[in-house]
């Protein structure tokens, strides 16, 4: 079954005239949405707490934040754009207590609201609309008179009325030009996770390590290691990016291309995908959602020691020192 795709003409701004958009924390999505809106022509509000640098971003965009109360209380509209981790707490003591009938809650990731952490009350509706790119690609894109295309999802028992704020938000911060996909907050939450983890974020990294690993214990240099399993990997995804795998062996040596037929399968085996659906299970039953809410409540402790380890990996100490000769990387130190 073919999705359901909208774009600029399926959106009327209309429906946000007169109502406002509270835009609850100022980050990557945050700074990115409330620009993006703001220069629509929609009446948009920021919760963020003071003495943060995302305050400060805010003023500096010519915001004025308020605290995330009072920013409830003002609006029609109130989106959730904080970490996922501090959302529930945020919730049930700031966020709950000042809403009001009628009011539309949205998200851009559906974790808290499928996972059971926001709980919306009876006569508001729930409502996502979920670019699919960072922040900082959704606002540059906006500029440049393109879009971000984008996920639309309605809670359990919402309105069209809600339908049709959410395409109007959507085309607001440019998703419309892209096209917005019509989604489940369920399918939303549990495709994202699984794709940061098993092939974004979780399988690239230790996919890229495991290789850079093989080839310096093998007796090569950790900077030709560097960039055969990192640094020419972005050529290769922007070849994805542009026309998929296809395009990819196109566009490589023939030789390359035969390596991909008889090496990929040995690397990513039927037990690779074994455990993959292993991890969609955990996705789908709420345990992985279980296990970070206590690893956070805990303080997340191992989490901060796991992020320390792997910043002094031999791929990171190296990589820090080449970028730096490349003069046409603009170079991120975290």
């Amino acid at each position: 079954m073919a999705a359901t795709i909208y774009y600029d003409s399926d959106a009327d701004l209309s429906h946000l005239k007169d109502v406002t958009i509270a835009i609850l924390g100022y980050g990557s999505q945050g700074h990115a949405q409330a620009q993006n809106l703001r220069d629509s022509g929609c009446n948009v509000i920021i919760g963020q707490r003071p003495g943060s640098a995302n305050y400060d971003l805010a003023v500096s965009h010519k915001f004025e934040p308020m605290s995330v109360e009072e920013a409830v209380k003002q609006a029609d509209v109130i989106n959730i754009l904080l970490p996922d981790e501090v959302q529930g707490d945020v919730y049930r003591n700031q966020i709950l207590p000042n809403l009001s009938d009628g009011n539309v809650l949205m998200c851009s990731h559906g974790f808290n609201i499928h996972f059971g952490q926001v709980e919306p009350p009876s006569g508001v509706d729930t409502l996502l609309v979920a670019p699919k790119g960072p922040g900082h690609l959704v606002r540059s894109e906006y500029e440049k008179g393109g879009g971000v295309p984008c996920l639309i999802a309605l809670g359990d028992g919402a309105s069209e009325k809600t339908r049709q704020i959410g395409l109007a938000y959507a085309k607001a911060i440019g998703g419309t030009r892209g096209g917005v996909i019509e989604t489940t907050i369920a399918e939303e939450t549990e495709t994202d996770l699984f794709g940061e983890q098993v092939v974004l974020c979780g399988g690239v990294s230790e996919l890229v390590k495991a290789a850079f690993e093989t080839l310096v214990e093998a007796g090569y240099q950790p900077e030709m290691a560097y960039f055969e399993c990192m640094h020419e990997l972005k050529l290769i995804v922007d070849l994805f990016y542009e026309g998929g795998l296809s395009y990819m062996r196109y566009s490589v040596s023939n030789t390359a291309e035969y390596g991909d037929y008889v090496t990929g399968p040995r690397i990513i085996t039927a037990e690779t995908k074994q455990v993959m659906k292993q991890v969609l299970e955990e996705i789908q039953s709420g345990k992985f959602a279980r296990d970070w809410i206590l690893e956070n409540r805990a303080g997340a402790a191992s989490f901060k020691a796991t992020r320390r380890r792997n910043r002094d990996h031999e791929i990171e100490t190296v990589g820090r020192r080449l970028r730096k000769l490349m003069s046409w990387i603009d170079d991120k130190e975290v």
